[in-house]
């Protein structure tokens, strides 16, 4: 093509040289964008610098709190405190910040923190996605002045001192400077756990058979004599190791339906390296679900299958299945999305580092590289919740000379995955930018696919505290989808919430069914219309499960050797042991 002038269009002939510094930046960076950063400041501070009534409200505001305070500080900060920590920030839960000097050191940052939240909604005509960065970035930098984060500001710090002799001091100097080494070196601190993948995590007892470039199925060994004739087929999330589902035998969501009958499969995906870097999203269909689901439909022959896809493996799956509907493939018998989103329009936090800008920057980063680096999308999450998995990581390990509490789930949590370069763009762009799958515009084999498609049975949970899929994002499945429903609401987060065994203290949930053709109900009234239930959300998916399953009988033999699927190796493979 040319322009009006007769200027060709097309590549620019130095775009390698602008990737090839913008990928440089990047890794000074840590992937994030100075240009999106800049933006959003710059959107914020002049629409802010055309509005003197917002300003007069702000200086008012802090006229305000600066009263509060010096009410506060005349009482000997005996009286209540005027502002309190947000629910999820645990910096100051220790006793002696109830005490002066420290509680007036602790209110003064909350009330600089309350006021940079009031300034940082967005004024009229600002973009909100602009405001909210804004507000993000600023409580970054709030974080890093916090009164928690000093040895003579921190009374929990201080009475460790003294007690100690500076002892924790001296740990947490030796913790520094083997981290400091350890990111100079590229090498990872190694840390002693009793929590050892094969042996004590994702150790139930099954086999590999089948592998490709992509994954491994494995299925898993019988545990009843007699089990429901449809296999249920585990579809995790490639962000992340797939063993947040088979963690210690007593919450390993994979070993509970093993034990109630049912023949499982379960993929783990292959860690991607520069060989994967034009993998597709499509490819984790075809080369993923569909291949996966090709082997346990040959193991277990004549059988439809229990779908089941956890986060981005849900959303897959969903696609999946939206295309198998178009195409007449009627092989599931159900289809279970748990903390998977198919709309991307509320998709959460992980809102905050995405734009056109963002996501050009990561790509020229990606195709530096080939992929994506384990820290990128780790670190990201960890930002979301930097008081807590930040700072107050950083005092319990700098200042405090504690080591790292071993947690099954600690461990998994450290084992992160990279992702390919267009697969990741692709799913960027397509779903969380541009949610196409949602508004009828995702396209697979050149055809769009609708989830209204879907005949089959869905079981849907979203977890009430899930900052990277939130319920009120999972919910708006039933928006799109016609076919008979029931919708989980389960006490956690992202993780804590799928890992609720039964006879894990604490745990609640709701549950409501939709039948075929029902009318919409919005999220805030479902949540008011289903009363709340004690205990684990485990044995009311097991029951739908087996609702939806024919009468017991003798367990499938282990892979299809005939078929050209034996057992290949034990369980858990060898692909979940990539780093």
């Amino acid at each position: 093509m040319t322009t009006p002038n007769g200027h060709k269009t097309g590549p620019h002939p130095y775009t390698t040289l602008d990737r090839t510094g913008r990928a440089m930046m990047a890794r000074s960076t840590g992937g994030a964008s100075p240009h999106a950063a800049a933006a959003a400041w710059t959107d914020w501070a002049l629409h802010l610098a055309r509005a003197p009534g917002r300003q007069l409200e702000l200086a008012e505001h802090a006229m305000r709190s600066w009263a509060k305070l010096a009410a506060y500080a005349a009482g000997g900060a005996s009286k209540n405190a005027p502002f309190v920590p947000r629910p999820e920030d645990h910096r100051f839960n220790h006793i002696g910040w109830a005490m002066p000097p420290f509680s007036l050191w602790q209110q003064s940052f909350l009330a600089v923190q309350d006021w940079w939240d009031r300034a940082t909604e967005a004024p009229r005509g600002t973009s909100a996605h602009n405001a909210e960065r804004v507000n993000f970035m600023a409580r970054q930098a709030l974080d890093v002045l916090s009164p928690s984060n000093s040895v003579l500001t921190n009374p929990e710090i201080l009475q460790a001192t003294m007690k100690q002799g500076g002892r924790n001091l001296a740990e947490g100097m030796k913790n520094a400077v083997a981290d400091m080494v350890a990111r100079a070196t590229d090498t990872p601190v190694e840390v002693k756990s009793e929590f050892k993948v094969g042996k004590t995590l994702a150790c139930t007892p099954g086999k590999v058979v089948y592998r490709n470039d992509l994954f491994e199925l494995i299925q898993y060994s019988p545990q009843t004599d007699t089990v429901h004739p449809e296999p249920v087929l585990v579809v995790p999330a490639w962000i992340m190791k797939y063993y947040i589902l088979d963690l210690r035998p007593e919450n390993s969501l994979i070993n509970y339906l093993v034990g109630q009958g049912f023949t499982v499969f379960a993929m783990s995906w292959v860690n991607p390296t520069e060989a994967h870097r034009d993998v597709a999203l499509d490819d984790y269909r075809r080369q993923g679900v569909m291949a996966a689901l090709d082997a346990v439909t040959t193991i277990v022959p004549d059988q439809k299958v229990h779908g089941c896809g956890y986060c981005l493996g849900g959303t897959i799956l969903s696609i999946a299945a939206a295309t198998m509907a178009r195409e007449g493939d009627e092989r599931l018998a159900s289809i279970t999305l748990l903390a998977a989103q198919t709309d991307f329009t509320e998709a959460g936090e992980i809102m905050l580092f995405l734009d056109e800008s963002q996501v050009a920057f990561l790509e020229d980063m990606m195709w530096d590289r080939g992929y994506l680096e384990q820290d990128q999308m780790a670190g990201a999450f960890r930002a979301l919740r930097s008081e807590d998995l930040i700072w107050s990581r950083a005092v319990r390990r700098y200042m405090l000379g504690e080591q790292e509490q071993d947690f099954d789930i600690t461990v998994w949590n450290a084992d992160a995955t990279r992702m390919p370069a267009r697969m990741h763009s692709e799913y960027l762009r397509g779903l969380f930018m541009e949610n196409r799958l949602s508004s009828g515009r995702f396209a697979v084999d050149g055809q769009v696919i609708a989830l209204k498609d879907i005949a089959a049975p869905m079981f849907v949970l979203g977890t009430e505290k899930d900052h990277i899929a939130p319920w009120h994002s999972v919910y708006k499945v039933t928006l799109f989808t016609d076919t008979e429903l029931t919708f989980v609401l389960t006490k956690g987060g992202h993780n804590g919430g799928i890992v609720s065994e039964p006879g894990h203290r604490g745990r609640h949930y709701r549950i409501g069914h939709r039948e075929p053709g029902a009318s919409y109900m919005d999220p805030d009234s479902w949540f008011n219309r289903h009363e709340r239930k004690g205990g684990s959300w485990w044995p009311e998916w097991a029951d739908w499960l087996a609702g939806k399953s024919g009468a017991k009988a003798k367990p499938p033999a282990m892979g299809a050797p005939k078929a050209g699927l034996p057992p290949l190796d034990p369980a858990p493979g060898s692909y979940v042991f990539q780093k």
